[in-house]
C-alpha cells in the first residue's frame, strides 16, 4: 500500500464530493435537520397531563384534594366537568387524559375518620403515558392522605406523629429528569451509523454505473488503497457531523458532558470506520446505487433506532430479540457515549464495548477490502 495512491484516490473522492452539493447536503444538513426534529420533538416526559375534574362534593376537603393536583407540575385541570357524559366526550375527544371524580359524601367520611373513595379514569389507549401519569395520581393521593392521617392523629391527642417511611431520594447522573439529556446523545449514534453508511453506500455503485470502474481497475491502485482512499473523505464528513451534533447538545439543547470530549471524539472515530465500511460492503456488493441505498437505510436505522436502546430499553425486549442486539453495534455505541455524556465515565468502564466497536470496524474494513478484491479482478 503507497500513501500517494491511496491520497490520489481520496483527492478524487473529495472532488467529487465538492462538485455534488447533493452528497455533500445530505452528509451535512441530514444531521442537522434530524437533531432538530428529534430534539424537540422525540419526549419521553409525561407532564402537564390535562385532567378532568367533577367534584360531586363541593366541599373544602375536595378542594385541597383537587388543589393537590393543580399544584403539581404534572397536572393540569382542563376540564370541569358537570356530567360523565361531559367527562366521556372530553376523554374521547382527547382533551384530557384523565378525570378526577369525587364522590358526594367525601368530605362526610373524611371527617368522621372512614376511608373514602375517589375514582380516576385514565385513557390508555397510549399505555405507557397512562402508567406514568397513574403513577403521579397515586403519589398525589397518597400524599394526601398521609396528611389526613397525621391530622387524624394530632385530633386525638397524639404527638410527634410522622409517616411510618420516610422516603429521601436521590437521583444521579440525570438530576433533572429530563428525557432530552439522553435522547440527544443517543440520537448522535444513530445518525452517525445511518449517515455513514449511506454516503459510502453510493461510491463504488456510482463508479459501476457511471463506467468509471474499469479506469480504476486499470491502474495500480489495490484495493485496500480503493477502499480507505474513498473512505477518507466521509470519514472527515462525519467527523465534522459529530462536531456539529455535540455543540448542538451543548448550546441548542443544553444536554451536560461529564465525561472527556476527546474520548468521545475517539471512540466515535472507531464506530464511524465500521459504519462507513459497511456502506462500503453494500456498495461493493450492490454495484447500483438505489439498491445500496435501500440496503443501507434496511439495515442501519432499524437495527440502530429499534435494538440498540436509544429510545426502547432493551431488558425490557423477548430473549430472542435481546440476542439479536448484540449484533447491533449501535447498541454498545449507544452505551458509550451515554456513559461520557451522563456518568462521566472513563476508558476502564468502557473498555469491553470499545473493543467490541474495533472488532466490528476491523472486521468490516476487512470484508469491504476482500469483496472488492474479488470484484476487480
Amino acid at each position: 500500500m503507497k500513501a500517494q495512491r491511496l491520497l490520489a484516490v481520496s483527492r478524487k473522492e473529495f472532488l467529487h464530493v465538492r462538485r455534488d452539493p447533493r452528497s455533500l447536503g445530505l452528509g451535512i444538513a441530514i444531521p442537522v435537520v434530524l437533531l432538530l426534529l428529534f430534539g424537540y420533538v422525540l419526549t419521553l416526559d409525561v407532564d402537564r397531563v390535562p385532567l378532568a375534574v367533577r367534584d360531586l362534593s363541593r366541599t373544602p376537603e375536595s378542594r385541597k384534594l383537587v388543589s393537590r393536583f393543580e399544584g403539581s407540575r404534572y397536572f393540569q385541570v382542563a376540564l370541569r366537568a358537570e356530567g360523565p357524559p361531559e367527562v366521556e366526550a372530553a376523554i374521547d375527544d382527547g382533551r384530557v387524559l384523565a378525570a378526577l371524580v369525587i364522590p358526594e359524601d367525601f368530605a362526610a367520611r373524611v371527617r368522621s375518620d372512614r376511608p373514602s373513595v375517589v375514582q380516576l379514569l385514565l385513557d390508555a389507549s397510549e399505555a405507557n403515558t397512562a402508567t406514568i401519569a397513574l403513577g403521579y395520581a397515586e403519589a398525589v393521593v397518597s400524599g394526601y392522605s398521609a396528611d389526613l392521617e397525621v391530622r387524624w392523629a394530632k385530633a386525638k391527642g397524639l404527638q410527634g406523629i410522622r409517616p411510618p417511611l420516610d422516603v429521601h431520594s436521590r437521583v444521579w447522573f440525570n438530576t433533572d429528569l429530563e428525557s432530552r439529556n439522553f435522547i440527544v446523545p443517543g440520537l448522535i449514534s444513530v445518525i452517525m451509523m445511518i449517515i455513514a453508511a449511506l454516503l459510502t453506500s453510493l461510491t463504488v455503485a456510482r463508479e459501476w454505473e457511471q463506467g468509471t470502474m474499469e479506469q480504476l481497475v486499470a491502474t495500480p491502485v489495490t484495493g485496500p488503497e480503493l477502499v480507505l482512499g474513498k473512505l477518507l473523505p466521509y470519514f472527515v464528513i462525519g467527523m465534522v457531523d459529530l462536531s456539529v451534533a455535540v455543540a448542538m447538545g451543548k448550546y441548542l439543547f443544553h444536554v451536560p458532558m461529564r465525561g472527556s470530549l476527546p474520548l468521545l471524539f475517539g471512540i466515535a472515530a472507531v464506530f464511524l470506520v465500521g459504519a462507513l465500511s459497511l456502506g462500503m460492503l453494500f456498495s461493493v456488493a450492490a454495484r447500483s446505487q438505489l439498491p445500496a441505498s435501500q440496503m443501507a437505510m434496511a439495515f442501519t436505522f432499524l437495527p440502530a433506532y429499534l435494538l440498540s436502546g436509544f429510545v426502547f430499553s432493551i431488558d425490557s425486549m423477548p430473549p430472542v430479540v435481546r440476542a439479536v442486539t448484540y449484533l447491533v453495534p449501535s447498541r454498545y455505541f449507544v452505551k458509550v457515549i451515554k456513559g461520557i455524556y451522563l456518568k462521566g465515565v472513563g476508558l476502564g468502564t468502557l473498555a469491553l464495548d470499545t473493543a467490541l466497536l474495533l472488532a466490528f470496524g476491523a472486521a468490516m474494513l476487512l470484508a469491504a477490502t476482500r469483496l472488492i478484491r474479488m470484484k476487480i479482478r
